[in-house]
This record gives structure tokens, C-alpha cells and sequence, in this order.
């Protein structure tokens, strides 16, 4: 009898917790759908006050005020108590917090394309159309990140979500390499997405792109294969994003006409290298070592670089608690803990990658934070096969 007592108890024990224990950021997350509205916010900023600046609204709420926020606000380390993850996980209130970014992703597509197409009757220069341009890619770059909190659930209907979320950048293989190639490969030398320690954010983009594109190919042949079909079938997972880009766009350039093209592809550019930015930051140098029979080392959380800063993990849906997220992919953003082994980045997301745009002021940051990570050890760090040398040279 004690013992069923006692296991009665212990299964009590997390609803008591979670009906305790409040998440103090619960309605804050609300906040992630500041950026999918920016442009009828600044339309109508720019309409009731004249100033064209306010099409620049993306970049410098990226550039200037986030960091900004983010220095003001501090970081929180805080982690729901252990009783209240699998109530955070279930209360579909969070999951609502990304499924209405879509709705306002395209809204703020759609009225931007009336707006270049001149049927707005709102005059512009090309420079405002520029900033407005910059701005339509970075709500897109935040999209591809929640495809990428819907892509990892099991829900069929989540998946498709994010491939739609990932039709405005055309870059709907990321669904397909991030789950099956990245999530796998992570920090070794087979991941194109895992940043070397020398590699400068304009060589890593490259390699980046055209690596993810190749392994999400070979994925998706693989898998087609062992079901006995065509890798040139509507089951290509590739293929099917990549036609509702085009669907998407032969929409839009039919109803605003063939001018928007331009500005549709410029935005896309635009997610595509924020995404790859913010790759470039969170394995930055970290190397998963081999074991004696050559296999990796299993994941764990000092293979990523984390930030707890609030603001950003806001607005990206807690993406900055990456080494958690790659411990458990399917845990959903609100319940994502920090870990106290994975190496900490000096400010968020916003910062880094406007700090990773200038390579030297990167490497004089982050370099030396790789090497404390490894107590000085370069060799156990990824290293550039470019500059190789150079490296063990400097730090050896």
C-alpha cells in the first residue's frame, strides 16, 4: 500500500507543479508578431507622418532596436520547473503564436507587391522600394525560422505549415536538410550549416547554401528510391515546396503584374542570407570529436552556441536555446531550457549578426571565446581546411 501511495504521489506531482509554477513570459510571446506586421505598420507610420524611413523598418528594428532591447532587458537563464514541461508542451495556446506569423507573413507580402506594383498610389522612390524591399526579407527570414519550430512536430498538418511558411524564400529543401541532414551531421565536418573556426560569413553562406541544397537532394533521391519511386515525383519533398514558390509567385506577379518580380526575388535573398547568418552563429567552431571505432560523439548541448537574451529569444521563438533544441527537436519553443554546459554567445542574435558582417571584429570577439571553450586547445575545434595552418600557427 506505501508504494502505491507513493506512486499516486509521484504522478500528482507535475500538475501540481505546472498549476503552480507561471510562465512569466506567456503573453510576451505575443510580441513574435511584431515583425510579420511591419509593413502595414509602416505604411501606415510613413502615411500619417510622411517619413519614408519607416519602410526601413526591418532593418533597423534588426539593427538598432533589438540590440538595443536586448542590452536594456539583460538575459534571463530561467527554466521551467521540470513538473511543467509537458504542460507547457501541450497548452496549444503557444502553438497559435506561430500559426497566426502566417496569415501575417503573406498579408504583409501581398500589400507589399501592391506597393511596388504602383497600384497603391502610394509614391516611392527606389530607395524606399529597397527598404521596403529589406524589410519584406527579414519578416521572411523569421518565417523560415517558424518552419523550422512546425517542421520538427509530428502533426501532419504542422509540416505542411511550415512548407508554406517556406514558400516565400524558395527555400523549401531546408525543410527537408535541417530535419534529416543537419539535425544528423551537426557539428562535423559533413555539415555545410555548421560554421569553421576562421570562415567568414560571405565564404560560409556559400558553402552553406549549395551544401544544404546538394545533401537535401540526395535525402530526398535516397528515400524516394527505398520507396521504389521517382525521385521527379510530386512525393519529392524538394520539389513540392519548391512548386508552391512558384505557384506563389506566378499568383503575385499575375495580379500585380511582372514588375514585382525583381523586388520578390531581392526579398527572398534577403531571408535566405538572414536564415544563413544566423547559422553562421550558432555552431561557430564547435566540433563534435571522434570516437576510437570513428563515429561522432552524441550531441550534446556544448555543440551549440546559446544567448538567453529576452527580446530575441522572443522574436525568434526561444531559437537562441539551441543546444537544448537539438537535444530534444521535438520539444516545443516554450518549453526549450537553458544549459548551463553550452557555451553562451556575448549578445543575441540581432547583435551577432551585425557584429558576423564584419569579419575581423568577428574573429577578434569569437575567436578566443572557441578557444576557452576547448581550454586553449585549438585542434579540438572545427577548423577552417582553408586556414588550417594559419590557425595552428597562431593558437598551437
Amino acid at each position: 500500500m506505501p508504494t502505491l501511495q507513493r506512486a499516486l504521489r509521484q504522478n500528482r506531482e507535475p500538475n501540481t507543479v505546472a498549476q503552480q509554477w507561471h510562465d512569466r513570459k506567456r503573453y510576451v510571446w505575443l510580441l513574435g508578431l511584431v515583425v510579420p506586421t511591419l509593413v502595414p505598420m509602416s505604411g501606415l507610420a510613413a502615411e500619417l507622418t510622411g517619413w519614408s524611413l519607416f519602410w526601413w523598418s526591418g532593418p533597423v528594428l534588426m539593427f538598432v532596436i533589438i540590440p538595443a532591447l536586448d542590452y536594456l532587458v539583460g538575459p534571463d537563464a530561467d527554466n521551467p520547473p521540470d513538473g511543467a514541461l509537458a504542460w507547457l508542451e501541450n497548452d496549444r495556446y503557444y502553438r497559435w503564436a506561430t500559426y497566426i506569423y502566417l496569415p501575417a507573413q503573406y498579408l504583409s507580402l501581398v500589400l507589399a507587391c501592391w506597393i511596388w506594383s504602383g497600384s497603391a498610389g502610394i509614391p516611392m522612390s527606389e530607395l524606399d522600394k529597397t527598404g521596403l524591399m529589406l524589410t519584406v526579407g527579414g519578416i521572411a527570414g523569421v518565417a523560415i525560422n517558424t518552419a523550422h519550430e512546425m517542421g520538427h512536430q509530428r502533426a501532419q498538418s504542422e509540416r505542411w505549415l511550415s512548407k508554406i511558411a517556406l514558400a516565400q524564400t524558395g527555400y523549401g529543401h531546408f525543410y527537408v536538410e535541417h530535419n534529416r541532414g543537419h539535425h544528423v551531421r551537426v557539428a562535423t565536418p559533413d555539415d555545410p550549416a555548421s560554421a569553421r573556426l576562421g570562415e567568414s560569413l560571405y565564404t560560409f553562406q556559400f558553402r552553406s547554401f549549395f551544401g544544404s541544397l546538394r545533401s537535401a537532394w540526395r535525402i530526398e533521391r535516397r528515400r524516394l528510391a527505398r520507396r521504389h519511386k521517382s525521385v521527379f515525383s510530386p512525393h519529392n519533398d524538394v520539389l513540392n515546396s519548391w512548386a508552391m514558390t512558384a505557384v506563389l509567385f506566378a499568383v503575385l506577379i499575375a495580379a500585380f503584374g511582372v514588375d514585382v518580380l525583381p523586388w520578390l526575388i531581392g526579398q527572398a535573398v534577403v531571408g535566405i542570407c538572414l536564415l544563413e547568418s544566423i547559422n553562421y552563429l550558432e555552431h561557430y567552431g564547435l566540433r563534435r570529436q571522434r570516437r576510437p571505432d570513428g563515429s561522432y560523439e552524441q550531441v550534446r548541448a556544448s555543440h551549440s552556441w546559446n544567448s538567453n537574451s529576452v527580446i530575441s529569444n522572443v522574436l525568434l521563438f526561444h531559437l537562441q536555446r539551441h543546444s537544448d533544441h537539438h537535444a530534444n527537436p521535438q520539444r516545443r519553443y516554450q518549453a526549450l531550457c537553458h544549459a548551463d554546459e553550452a557555451p553562451q554567445l556575448p549578445s543575441g542574435y540581432a547583435t551577432m549578426v551585425l557584429l558576423a558582417l564584419f569579419p575581423p571584429l568577428w574573429r577578434r570577439v569569437m575567436d578566443r571565446r572557441v578557444l576557452e571553450h576547448y581550454n586553449g586547445n585549438v585542434r579540438l575545434a572545427a577548423l577552417s581546411p582553408r586556414k588550417e595552418r594559419k590557425l595552428l600557427k597562431r593558437y598551437g
